[in-house]
């Protein structure tokens, strides 16, 4: 069980609205789930009403139950594997497929396939997660490493804190950029209204450092297909940070302006092309491409037409 004792500095805000702000680690619709449930309390009387209004020193507690494991089931989901050795497999992850299981998705993720096609992975850096070294968002696909030791866990994700394992995207944004490349240094956190999604905020916000670079590959009339190359791995980094220079990359329905393109997307057109790591064990560096999905290249070949 875990606490958080919060006191009111201004009157006039919605108790949940004032703790979703306060308490940046619980979305909105689970702190209403948890004042629902009778783990609130306002001045030492359990508060069961999310439009109770606030008010300057308001002594509030909240309580957040231990949340109970999920149990993972093998699932025979079929693996586009990219490399495999004793040590880490890589996979071209398909639009679509959670990475892990969560609230909401406790099964048909990537982990519950892995569970089948690597008996030993269980336990590996986490019970919730095993293996998983970095994530791609559900809709966005490409190249994932997932680790098959606690050694190999502990290198590769190593190698991402020291930016020293290079991760790089295609994505087709809106608009044509007016430069051939660029670097993005922008913080990114927890959006300040929408709990859903990140945005550029300020290091007192609690944004964290973002870099992404980028570069032009093609010039496709009102769209641009660039390579993205990420420096830190934020949550939702290329995407808000593409978002942020006027470009947001086309498909994504959470952060673009959702215009039609005359083309049915599963997500986002956003893509993890290349992966270059050193190997945990041998030292040797590894360099896999991931083949983009038919959909990306069905994209590109009709933007090229319209030109």
């Amino acid at each position: 069980m875990s606490e958080f004792y919060l006191q009111v500095e201004e009157t006039g805000e919605r108790l949940d609205r004032y703790l979703a702000e306060e308490i940046e680690d619980l979305s909105r619709s689970r702190i209403q789930q948890l004042i629902e449930g009778g783990n609130v309390s306002v001045n030492g009387k359990v508060c069961n009403s999310k439009k109770v209004i606030v008010k300057q020193s308001d002594c509030i507690i909240l309580e957040v139950p231990e949340a109970q494991p999920l149990e993972l089931v093998a699932e025979n989901i079929p693996l586009d594997v990219l490399y495999e050795d004793d040590s880490l497999i890589i996979i071209n992850k398909p639009a679509g497929l959670v990475v892990h299981p969560a609230p909401g998705h406790p099964n048909g993720t990537l982990v519950n396939a892995l569970l089948a096609h690597c008996p030993n992975l269980p336990g590996i850096g986490g019970v919730q997660r095993p293996g998983i070294v970095h994530r791609l968002d559900k809709d966005t696909t490409g190249a994932i490493a997932i680790a098959k030791t606690e050694f190999a866990h502990k290198h590769l994700q190593a190698q991402l804190k020291a930016k020293s394992a290079r991760r790089e995207y295609l994505g087709i944004v809106y608009g044509a950029p007016k430069t051939e490349n660029g670097t993005i240094n922008l913080p990114i956190g927890r959006h300040p209204v929408d709990r859903k999604k990140m945005a550029v905020v300020s290091a007192e916000q609690n944004g964290r450092e973002a870099v992404t670079h980028w570069q032009i590959l093609e010039r496709l009339g009102n769209f641009t297909l660039i390579q993205f190359q990420l420096e830190t791995g934020r949550t939702h980094q290329i995407r808000v940070h593409a978002t942020q220079i006027g470009h947001p990359i086309v498909g994504d329905l959470l952060y673009g302006s959702g215009r039609s393109i005359g083309v049915n997307l599963t997500g986002q057109a956003l893509h993890a092309w290349r992966l270059t790591l050193q190997h945990p064990v041998t030292n040797e560096v590894i360099e896999v491409t991931a083949t983009p999905p038919t959909e990306f290249t069905t994209l590109l070949e009709i933007l090229r037409k319209r030109i």
